[in-house]
C-alpha cells in the first residue's frame, strides 16, 4: 500500500493536458483544502514555471520516467497517480509498474488498445497481489461512453427488470480538436501495427480487452439509418477503443449487461439526403484510416503536414466553447426500450478530459478496496454509480434519461453553435 502522503499526484504536469489537470485541481480544490495533491514531472524548472502560471502552490516532485527509483519513490507518496505522459506504449509502462509495485492506484488517458492489452496480460496478477487498482482510459475516451452504457443499463433494470441486450451509442454533436499528444499516440499506434501486422485484427476486435469473445458485434463501419432517432449514422473515430472498454466492463461486472450484449458506437450525421451524404463520406474516411494502418510511409507523410507537436493543443477559447452530446439507446429482447444521454460542456479531448480524469482519480481513491480490490479495471466496473454521481454533482458531465418523444437532444447547445462536427 502507498504511504498516501498525497491523495493524488499529477505526473506529466508540464505537458499540455497535465497542466490542464493541475489547473482544474487548483481551481476546484486549491492547495490547502480537503484534497492533498502535488505536481510531478521530469524537469523541476518547468514544474515551477507551470505552478507560477496557474497560481498553484502545490508541492512539486521531480521524477524522470527513465528512473525506476524516482518513480518508485513517487508512487509510494500517492494514493492515486494520474499520468498524462504519452504515448503510453512508449512512456507508460515504467509509471504503471511503479504503481503496481507500491500498491498505489493509477489512472491514465490511454486510448492505445494494443498497449492496454499487453499491460493487462503482463500486470493483472501483480496488481491483484499488491492491491493496486489500475484504470485506463479515464478521459473522453472512454468515461462518457463506458458510464453512459452503465447509466442506461441501471435504468433499464429499474424500469424493465432486465438489462438492454442491444445498445447503440450515437454521438449527436461534438465540437473539439486534436492536440499534439493525441497525434503522437496515433503515430505510435501506426508504427506498432507496421512492426506487427497482427495488431490490425486486434484493433478491430471489440473483445480485445475482454477475457473471452462472445456474440458477434455490429461493425459500425457502414452508413446506416436509425429511423427511430431519426438520422443517418457514420463510423465514429473513437469507437475502436470505447467498444473494447464497454465490453471489458461487462465482463468484469460478471456480465451484468448479459452474455449476449451487443454494442455499437457511431456518429449521427443528420436526416435526409444531406445526412446520408455525410454518412457515406464518413464511411470513406474510415476506410482510408484503416488502410493507413498497413501503409509503411504513413508517419513520414503525416509529418509533412502542419500537425501539432506533443505539448501543443487547442486554445483556451476552443476548449471553453467545445462540447459533446452522446445518445444511448437500449433495447431488451422483449420490446423494452429506453434512451439516455451524456453531455460535456467543454471540448472533449482537453477541457472536458482534464476535469474527468481528475475527478475519476479522486473517486477511485475514495472507493473501498472491499468494493474494488487490486486489479486492472474500467471506470464503470471500478467506480460505477459513485463516479456517475460525482461527475454529475460537480457539473463535469450531465447524465439524463430522455423523454420518449424527444430523442434528438436533451441538453441545450451553445447559442453560437454552428452545425457540423
Amino acid at each position: 500500500m502507498s504511504a498516501q502522503e498525497f491523495d493524488v499526484i499529477v505526473y506529466g504536469a508540464t505537458g499540455f493536458t497535465g497542466r490542464l489537470v493541475a489547473e482544474y485541481l487548483q481551481r476546484t480544490y486549491g492547495a490547502e483544502g480537503d484534497v492533498r495533491w502535488a505536481m510531478a514531472g521530469r524537469d523541476m524548472g518547468k514544474l515551477r514555471a507551470v505552478a507560477a502560471e496557474i497560481g498553484a502552490n502545490a508541492p512539486l516532485i521531480a521524477a524522470d520516467a527513465g528512473d525506476p527509483n524516482a518513480l518508485d519513490a513517487l508512487a509510494h507518496r500517492a494514493r492515486v497517480i494520474i499520468t498524462t505522459v504519452g504515448p503510453y506504449q512508449l512512456y507508460g509502462e515504467p509509471v504503471l509498474a511503479a504503481c503496481i509495485r507500491a500498491g498505489a492506484d493509477y489512472v491514465d488517458l490511454c486510448g492505445e488498445p494494443n498497449w492496454m492489452a499487453a499491460m493487462i496480460a503482463k500486470y493483472e496478477a501483480p496488481a491483484k497481489a499488491s492491491g493496486a487498482r489500475i484504470v485506463f482510459s479515464c478521459g473522453f475516451d472512454s468515461i462518457p461512453f463506458d458510464l453512459g452504457v452503465f447509466f442506461l443499463q441501471s435504468h433499464m433494470k429499474e424500469r424493465f427488470g432486465q438489462p438492454a441486450h442491444f445498445v447503440r451509442g450515437r454521438v449527436r454533436k461534438m465540437k473539439g480538436a486534436f492536440s499534439g499528444g493525441t497525434m503522437a499516440s496515433m503515430l505510435a499506434s501506426l508504427e506498432a501495427v507496421q512492426r506487427d501486422p497482427k495488431l490490425v485484427k486486434m484493433m478491430a476486435d471489440p473483445f480485445a480487452l475482454s477475457p473471452e469473445r462472445l456474440v458477434e458485434q455490429p461493425n459500425g463501419d457502414t452508413a446506416i439509418y436509425d429511423d427511430d432517432i431519426p438520422s443517418w449514422s457514420a463510423p465514429f473515430v473513437m469507437a475502436a477503443i470505447n467498444t473494447k472498454n464497454v465490453h471489458r466492463s461487462n465482463a468484469l461486472m460478471d456480465y451484468a449487461y448479459s452474455r449476449d450484449f451487443t454494442y455499437d458506437e457511431m456518429m449521427l450525421t443528420g436526416d435526409g439526403a444531406a445526412g446520408e451524404k455525410r454518412a457515406r463520406a464518413g464511411v470513406k474516411q474510415s476506410g482510408m484510416q484503416r488502410a493507413l494502418l498497413g501503409f509503411a510511409p504513413t508517419r513520414a507523410l503525416l509529418k509533412r503536414f502542419a500537425l501539432p507537436k506533443p505539448g501543443e493543443g487547442p486554445s483556451k477559447e476552443a476548449r471553453e466553447t467545445g462540447f459533446y452530446d452522446v445518445l444511448f439507446v437500449g433495447e431488451t429482447g422483449e420490446g423494452g426500450k429506453l434512451s439516455v444521454s451524456v453531455y460535456g460542456d467543454k471540448d472533449p479531448g482537453y477541457g472536458s478530459t482534464s476535469k474527468i480524469i481528475a475527478e475519476a482519480a479522486l473517486c477511485l481513491g475514495q472507493t473501498s478496496r472491499e468494493q474494488t480490490p487490486g486489479g486492472i479495471w474500467t471506470s464503470a466496473s471500478a467506480m460505477g454509480q459513485s463516479l456517475v454521481d460525482r461527475l454529475q454533482a460537480r457539473s463535469v458531465l450531465q447524465f439524463k434519461v430522455e423523454e420518449k418523444d424527444a430523442p434528438r437532444r436533451a441538453h441545450p447547445l451553445p447559442p453560437d453553435y454552428q452545425a457540423g462536427v
